[in-house]
């Protein structure tokens, strides 16, 4: 296990999470904020293996987990990974069913004590399109608004978000 919040469990992902990794990730409404497409069950595929195989690399700076609840039920995935900015973000993704109760800002919270107090991270940040609210309020509840700017790449608003490590 990588940490665990009140309610979830955060856990390396695993082959046998396949099923639910591509429902999450096969579904365009879980997706319209993070590229903007569902993904093929072949993408699904490749994308998780990769991930795992991350694990072991070392000098690995690409951590994606799974979020479980209680029951051990697949709710997501979370990560923490070095942008091409080479900054140190964050970021979440849920199944649709487990939205709308709290989830997301249990699970950024961990992240953001998993960096910080295991990982010694100084400095995270979070980036978020505009139009995807819940997690725009998630992010002002935990972070400093930075910049909002064009995403040419992603054709949207993206909002920059920071915070700094109280513990370095």
């Amino acid at each position: 296990m990588v940490f665990k919040t009140a309610r979830l469990s955060v856990r390396p992902l695993i082959v046998n999470d396949l099923p639910c990794y591509d429902e999450m990730q096969g579904d365009a409404s879980v997706m319209r904020y993070v590229g903007g497409k569902a993904l093929t069950l072949e993408e699904n595929r490749k994308d998780l293996e990769r991930v795992i195989e991350l694990y072991h690399k070392p000098n690995n700076a690409f951590w994606v987990w799974a979020i479980v609840d209680t029951s051990r039920e697949f709710v997501g995935t979370c990560a923490i990974i070095k942008n091409d900015e080479q900054e140190w973000e964050v970021g979440y993704r849920l199944l649709q069913k487990f939205w709308g109760n709290g989830f997301g800002s249990e699970v950024a919270q961990g992240l953001i004590e998993h960096a910080f107090k295991s990982m010694h991270i100084p400095t995270l940040h979070a980036y978020v399109n505009r139009e995807n609210e819940s997690s725009v309020r998630i992010l002002e509840r935990f972070f400093q608004f930075e910049k909002e700017y064009w995403n040419a790449a992603d054709n949207c608003w993206d909002r920059k978000y920071s915070l700094r490590n109280p513990h370095r």
